[in-house]
């Protein structure tokens, strides 16, 4: 059996994961260019916990300016088998109001100009991504937001647009038409990358304010929206610790294959593959390229 490494992107006002104990902070080379920083290393409740602040510390990247690549490289490198994302995001129902936590369980992408993807030109791969998170992480983190009284949301569709600035009117009606429940600018690439990696992958989108179509939000505020994160950033503090607490400590088999997704999916013949482009892959596709761990 694989030993469970947690591993937390933090968002939009988590910039740090408290009560890690045994912490070490490490910097993770990847070819893939640089991480958006050091990973924090530790423990909670003794379960192996790898923290990576999206932004860096003080906000210093935006969504476009993220290596969404690289930061799953080294999340990889790092050991960690489950991943999960914190972001802040808005809202297109009423019924989502700022404070809630949404477990979404499907994605929409509208970014543009971002690495989508590890393979390519010299090593073609196709996953699946008809079901982008892993179900038997997201009921954990649901039955931690319980335990911990967090208002909390399970499934949804989270819309990725490119950011950095907030959405038309036009857009946001467009979005909540169409039925969509968030809207964010970091879920993707880096959904698809995880299951390019054989991580498993949720998010927990947590609802900053109800972007502009909502009449009271036609102008979305980052002074608004700061006071809500801090909110949402202590929630989500106790919300890792509870799920680190009752963690499965042997990794599970995902019953959809978010472990297994480059089984079938490399379609490159071996005589074709560029050896440079492979040697990249290294810890992202070693299982199935024959990489010595």
């Amino acid at each position: 059996m694989t030993k469970t490494v947690l591993g937390i992107i933090g968002g939009s006002g988590i910039y740090d994961l408290p009560g890690l104990t045994n912490l070490r902070e490490q910097r993770i080379e990847s070819p893939w260019g640089e991480p958006s920083g050091p990973l924090r290393i530790g423990e909670l409740a003794g379960l192996p916990v790898v923290f990576l602040s999206r932004h860096d510390k003080g906000h210093r990247l935006s969504p476009s300016d993220v290596n969404y690549r690289a930061n799953i490289d080294v999340l990889k490198r790092a050991g960690v088998t489950d991943l999960v994302s914190l972001s802040a995001c808005g809202s297109f129902r009423e019924e989502l109001p700022p404070g809630t936590f949404v477990i979404v369980d499907q994605f929409v992408d509208r970014t543009f100009g971002r690495a989508g993807s590890f393979f390519g030109k010299g090593c073609v791969a196709h996953v699946s991504m008809a079901h982008p998170v892993a179900p038997l992480l997201a009921g954990h983190i649901e039955q931690a937001a319980q335990a911990e009284g967090i208002r909390h949301v399970r499934g949804g569709t989270y819309i990725c647009m490119e950011g950095p600035q907030f959405s038309t009117y036009a857009e946001s009606m467009t979005y909540k038409q169409l039925g969509y429940s968030v809207i964010g600018m970091t879920n993707m690439p880096e959904a698809k990358l995880a299951r390019e990696a054989e991580l498993c992958y949720a998010s927990v989108a947590m609802v900053t304010d109800f972007d502009c179509w909502h009449p009271d939000h036609d102008a979305v505020q980052v002074a608004d929206i700061i006071k809500v994160l801090m909110e949402n950033a202590a929630n989500a503090q106790r919300l890792v610790a509870r799920l680190a607490r009752d963690f499965p400590r042997e990794h599970e088999p995902c019953p959809i294959g978010s472990d297994r997704a480059l089984d079938a999916a490399l379609i490159t013949a071996p005589e074709a593959r560029d050896p440079a482009l492979l040697r990249k892959l290294d810890a992202v596709a070693g299982r199935v390229l024959g990489h010595p761990k």
